[in-house]
């Protein structure tokens, strides 16, 4: 199994489903900033939500995506600055964790 040094940072990004084709149409248009990534579903729940819908509030949670990118740090960080020109919105979250190792099992 062979690193690959240059990702040294995670991105993970938490956003509302109604927000998820712009986020995605936006990470394929950079692929030099995102040049892969993994997306699932989640459910946004806490102080601070907003719950949209009559079934999220009587469930407290919002359906929500979260979208993971593995990336070298500086890059990530012009993602991000792009895509909060391009998509400016208090609704999508975001965290960078150090990655210590990054491969490929072949």
């Amino acid at each position: 199994m062979k690193p690959e040094t240059r990702f040294d940072t995670l991105l993970t990004l938490t956003l509302p489903a109604a927000l998820e084709d712009d986020v995605l149409d936006f990470l394929l248009d950079h692929p030099e900033w995102a040049g892969g990534y993994t997306v699932t579903e989640a459910q946004g729940m806490g102080r601070g939500m907003r719950l949209s819908s009559t079934m999220e509030q009587v469930q407290g949670r919002r359906r929500s995506r979260q979208v993971a990118i593995a990336g070298e740090g500086a890059q990530l960080r012009q993602l991000l600055a792009a895509l909060a020109q391009q998509i400016p919105s208090s609704e999508v979250s975001y965290w960078l964790l150090p990655m210590t190792e990054f491969g490929r099992l072949a």
